[in-house]
């Protein structure tokens, strides 16, 4: 699976022959990324949670220790918001992780504030909300996809992000950090394990049950939005393939879109039946296998799409928060370039927002989508592949 240009992480990996221009004692604050914002009516909602898996035993402790992992709901939020903090991209913790992992002054940039506002109640009067699920890709977190997820959230869903432990940065809110373990083979079947289990517990929470290994608060009203009939799932890279093997296994997964990923697994992906979106950039039908071998596997509803000059990262925050990282540590553009490729980062966010709204709209609401019919004059940066 592939392991380079995940995320910040794999991009500030070029750093080292990039001057940061890291002060001394007495530094100013560092500078804080930013993220563009939702385009939907709503205001948007967040909740973390603290999920233990007792079917599991934690990878690294072995027996006697079970599962532990973090996941976050992003939904439709009530319009009196103004006392709940918004949510940042990542803890504290694990960004100066993710930042110090690979070398970097982890003061060289602040994570980016989201548009989620933590614990605010759903919104009222808003009824049952189709739910998107959301696994991320190897050696990164659950945040990565945050501006696809605010997105969907203020447009009426809500979104459930999953991390996958010793996959990427977990911090659990007693303040403990898992981070990526090496020699720890983990595939797209954990992932896809990792999500049915937050399904399950998505359907005690409908229930008006608390799986909150704290028991934390949940938001006002996230109980009775829950409509667990209407589930989608997206990935990125590995868990694109993640998202495939969900589907297989497990019915109540209805549509599913992949983020630029190999399709790879043993054992592999098998048919499916249900409308799937894959959005290519380097991984394309052409250009790997088993990405062409997973399109002839789909019986039902399908759509190939690719954005002229994507890169790996194309489809999640990696292409608007790379730049922002390149003007603050002198990345040459030729650098930039490499990770980001040709596609207009302003471009590459309304592509980000708009396509896997008209997929989920199309696929869970039963909404018609003329965006998805054929190429835009809106999009003519967007390929649609035969």
């Amino acid at each position: 699976m592939i392991t380079r240009r995940h995320l910040l992480a794999t991009a500030l990996a070029t750093g080292a022959a990039v001057p940061l221009g890291i002060a001394g004692p007495g530094r100013a604050a560092p500078a804080r990324l930013t993220l563009p914002r939702p385009t939907g009516p709503h205001r948007v909602g967040t909740v973390s949670l603290h999920l233990v898996d007792r079917s599991r035993p934690d990878p690294v402790a072995g027996p006697g220790r079970p599962l532990e992992l973090m996941a976050g709901v992003w939904y439709p939020a009530a319009r009196d918001i103004r006392r709940h903090p918004v949510a940042p991209w990542m803890p504290d913790a694990s960004w100066r992780a993710l930042i110090e992992s690979v070398g970097f002054d982890p003061g060289v940039a602040a994570a980016p504030l989201t548009a989620g506002h933590e614990g605010a109640a759903v919104l009222p009067g808003s009824g049952r909300l189709p739910v998107v699920m959301y696994s991320h890709g190897n050696n990164t977190c659950r945040a990565e996809t945050t501006i696809v997820v605010q997105e969907l959230a203020s447009h009426g869903y809500v979104v459930v992000t999953v991390d996958t432990p010793y996959d990427g940065f977990t911090e659990f809110p007693d303040g403990r950090l898992v981070v990526s373990a090496d020699d720890l083979p983990l595939t797209p079947w954990d992932h896809a394990r990792d999500v049915q289990f937050v399904l399950d517990r998505l359907e005690e929470i409908a229930a008006g049950r608390n799986p909150d290994a704290g028991g934390r608060p949940l938001p006002a009203g996230l109980g009775a939005a829950l409509e667990l009939r209407r589930v989608g799932m997206f990935g990125w890279s590995k868990a694109a393939t993640a998202t495939a093997l969900v589907m297989n296994v497990d019915r109540r997964v209805r549509a599913g879109i992949g983020f630029d990923g190999e399709m790879q697994s043993q054992p592999p992906v098998a048919e499916l039946d249900r409308p799937f979106l894959l959005m290519s950039a380097e991984f394309t039908r052409t250009s790997e296998p088993s990405v062409a071998q997973f399109w002839s596997l789909l019986r039902g509803w399908r759509l190939n799409l690719r954005a002229k000059g994507a890169a790996h990262g194309s489809y999640n925050d990696q292409q608007w928060l790379i730049p922002q990282l390149a003007r603050l540590t002198g990345m040459s553009g030729e650098e930039l370039t490499g990770w980001v490729g040709t596609l207009d980062p302003a471009r590459a966010v309304r592509i980000q927002q708009a396509y896997p709204l008209a997929f989920f709209d199309l696929h869970l609401r039963h909404r018609p989508q003329r965006l998805l019919a054929g190429p835009s004059p809106a999009f003519p940066e967007v390929c649609h592949l035969d």
